[in-house]
């Protein structure tokens, strides 16, 4: 199955950048359909280093629903000024392994205006024809939920470059 998004948010490519890379912005974006903890009982990361990031998804933010591999990648040979995040892991166990394949990609770029383009592809099978064609629409419908939380967090982002008074 694939699933779609092309959106454009009101913040800075910077700024959505940055959000793309913090597991806080996951939270909030999936919320409040799901939640996520580090499946090691820590914390997730302020930001996601590339690799491997095991993850327990929470169903409506409280109950377990097994383990999942968050495994991030940053693809190159891309068109100048676009940036890649891709999550090539997927579920371990719980009902989201069902998917034996995942493969979301997230990008951004500039717009001419300020904002940002925001690009985003999901490619997923259960490897049952069957079962794919039965898990698209609850999938794409998640995925709009997604895409509303995007626009409407956006231009809450800031980026704070490095050196300045309110970088960290």
């Amino acid at each position: 199955m694939r699933v779609l998004l092309k959106l454009t948010l009101d913040c800075q490519v910077d700024a959505a950048w940055r959000a793309l890379g913090s597991p806080a912005v996951l939270r909030e974006v999936v919320a409040p359909w799901l939640d996520f903890d580090a499946a090691d009982g820590g914390t997730l990361p302020t930001t996601w280093s590339e690799g491997p990031h095991r993850v327990r998804p929470l169903m409506f933010r409280r109950w377990p629903a097994g383990e999942e591999v968050v495994d991030i990648s940053f693809p190159g040979g891309l068109p100048d000024g676009v940036r890649m995040l891709r999550d090539g892991g997927g579920a371990v166990t719980g009902p989201f392994a069902a998917f034996e394949r995942w493969d979301h990609r997230m990008a951004v770029s500039a717009l001419p205006d300020g904002r940002t383009l925001y690009r985003d592809q999901l490619r997923a099978s259960t490897g049952n024809p069957v079962a794919d064609a039965a898990l698209w629409y609850p999938t794409w419908a998640f995925w709009q939920w997604r895409g509303a939380r995007l626009r409407a967090l956006a231009p809450t982002w800031r980026f704070d470059p490095p050196g300045t008074a309110d970088a960290g």
